[in-house]
């Protein structure tokens, strides 16, 4: 029988009689767009994170990667710096404010950028003179937090803003803080197989500052009027027929926000969940393959995905497709090794990142993951023999 690499039915069972009640709330009141649930889980998601941070919802969690830099004026002759080892949200949104990107290669252990490597890229572009350094995107890949401690450390000696994508590691921690205590703003997403996923696509923004969160909500909305206009413009209408900036389309819908809201409510035992499978997984497999994940020191991961290493990856995962093991490969073309992204700089080179793409395999991840299927899945590695 095969196995589910995401079981989001599982869950649904769970949570079904909720999600159905809230859906047909909204369907009640009727406000489909920006309704009442949207301010509801904006809020939601503050609570969640803490530090004085402020929600704001979008569309989607590539969304969510532009409206900070569309905020904060990054532009033409900027460089924003981050991993090639990513999905391509990740660096795709600065060409379309016609930055560049500048790509950072990982640590061997986390797969998350390399504090080492992002001193080393700064250097090299201001010394090049070409660029002028703005912001750092650091993502929380597979589920981890970076190490944020020694990237702010780094973004405050250059001046530079701070961005986690936490698309994937929506929830991690370190040293019990979430991202938002290091980042000017932490995105995120909520595509269904995301840790915090919806039923269809969806994004978020954090920040502390109110300033960046009404120019964000600005651009969001058809770069509609914000309270910081008010000074400068007097309209007796509603301000989103004030435009004062080029904005998006770029809003949450109120059924995702109302099924978001029941699924938050269940997340913080969802991620102890997750890490027991990962445990599991780690005492089956550790010493068996190349290598299992491990999370820098302090830090809680989300587990988005459970990524080993492997030296025969693509046997291994022929193998385990002959069993009925569904598995996955992030990434196997690396952002800079693909044609769009060719141009852009690479400082130093991503050694780290070649490598890792040749090796790196996700297995099956998810709360609901029975022991006895977790169980045929370890025998099934450590019965490899290719």
């Amino acid at each position: 029988m095969s196995l589910a690499f995401i079981d989001l039915a599982a869950q649904q069972r769970r949570i079904r009689p909720a999600v159905d009640a809230a859906i047909a709330k909204v369907l009640a009141h009727g406000g489909y767009v920006m309704g009442p649930e949207v301010r509801e889980f904006e809020a939601a998601l503050a609570a969640f994170c803490g530090e004085g941070s402020k929600g704001l919802s979008c569309a989607n969690g590539t969304d969510a990667l532009v409206l900070p830099l569309m905020a904060w004026g990054v532009g033409p002759g900027d460089a924003v710096f981050c991993p090639s080892f990513t999905f391509a949200a990740t660096p795709e949104i600065v060409p379309w404010i016609d930055a560049t990107p500048v790509f950072v290669d990982i640590d061997p252990v986390t797969f998350c950028m390399d504090p080492a490597a992002l001193e080393a890229a700064i250097a090299t572009v201001k010394a090049k003179g070409r660029f002028a350094p703005k912001v750092v995107i650091a993502v929380d890949l597979f589920g981890q937090p970076a190490d944020y401690p020694a990237i702010r450390a780094i973004c405050d000696a250059h001046g530079l803003k701070l961005i986690s994508d936490s698309a994937q590691g929506f929830g991690c921690t370190l040293n019990g803080k979430h991202p938002i205590h290091w980042a000017d703003a932490v995105t995120t997403s909520f595509f269904p197989a995301k840790p915090l996923g919806a039923y269809g696509d969806g994004g978020a923004v954090l920040t502390k500052s109110d300033e960046d969160w009404q120019l964000m909500d600005s651009y969001r909305v058809h770069g509609k009027a914000v309270a910081l206009d008010a000074a400068s413009h007097h309209f007796d209408h509603d301000p989103k027929y004030l435009n004062v900036r080029v904005g998006l389309n770029s809003r949450l819908d109120t059924i995702q926000a109302a099924i978001l809201l029941e699924k938050l409510k269940i997340f913080p035992e969802e991620i102890a969940m997750r890490d027991a499978v990962a445990a599991r997984y780690f005492d089956g497999l550790n010493g068996r393959i190349l290598a299992a994940p491990k999370v820098i020191e302090g830090g809680t991961s989300v587990w988005a995905q459970y990524v080993i290493e492997h030296e025969n990856r693509d046997g291994l995962a022929a193998d385990l497709k002959s069993q009925g093991i569904p598995t996955a490969v992030y990434y196997p073309v690396p952002m800079h090794k693909q044609e769009p992204y060719e141009r852009f700089p690479q400082p130093n080179g991503l050694p780290v990142t070649e490598a890792k793409a040749e090796t790196v395999l996700a297995l099956p991840m998810h709360p609901y993951l029975e022991p006895a299927d977790q169980d045929r899945i370890i025998a099934a590695i450590c019965g490899f023999n290719g």
